[in-house]
């Protein structure tokens, strides 16, 4: 015969504290690759290609971007490290978690043929990467005009 265990934390600190340590147990299961994985979006404009990338938190003195012939990869080797409580406080709500977890990450994205890889601008504000990479001259679109014969 099972039973069934009615679970009730004393207070809501430790309930939240059980739902981190369960969160945490499940998230240290998940494959390297899967633990963080910034949000990019790509848009194509007439002459140039347009990558943004969400790095809340992060600072743009850790961020690396190179291109390798047609390879744009984009990473960051930034570690949190636990914050101490010093004065040995008592937290009645702890919700912003400083934790030892590694948002390092890497994406890469192979640049499309007519991208011109010498003319790539990067800047970083408010937490987004914005890159800017140049079609070249030769394919981007041009108007023919047509004589009257």
């Amino acid at each position: 015969m099972k039973t069934i265990s009615i679970y009730r934390p004393g207070t809501i600190q430790n309930a939240l504290s059980d739902f981190d340590r369960y969160f945490e147990s499940f998230s240290s299961s998940l494959p390297e690759r899967l633990k963080y994985l910034p949000a990019v979006d790509i848009q194509e404009t007439d002459n140039a290609y347009v990558l943004d990338m969400d790095l809340p938190g992060f600072d743009e003195k850790t961020i690396e971007v190179n291109i390798d012939g047609a390879n744009l990869t984009i990473s960051s080797k930034e570690e949190v490290s636990e914050k101490k409580n010093e004065d040995n406080n008592t937290y009645i709500l702890r919700e912003r978690k400083f934790c030892s977890l590694d948002r390092s990450f890497t994406r890469s994205f192979k640049l499309p043929e007519n991208a011109d890889s010498e003319a790539v601008s990067a800047s970083f504000k408010n937490g987004t990467l914005n890159l800017e990479i140049k079609k070249r001259a030769e394919a981007q679109k041009r108007l023919i005009q047509i004589n009257a014969a």
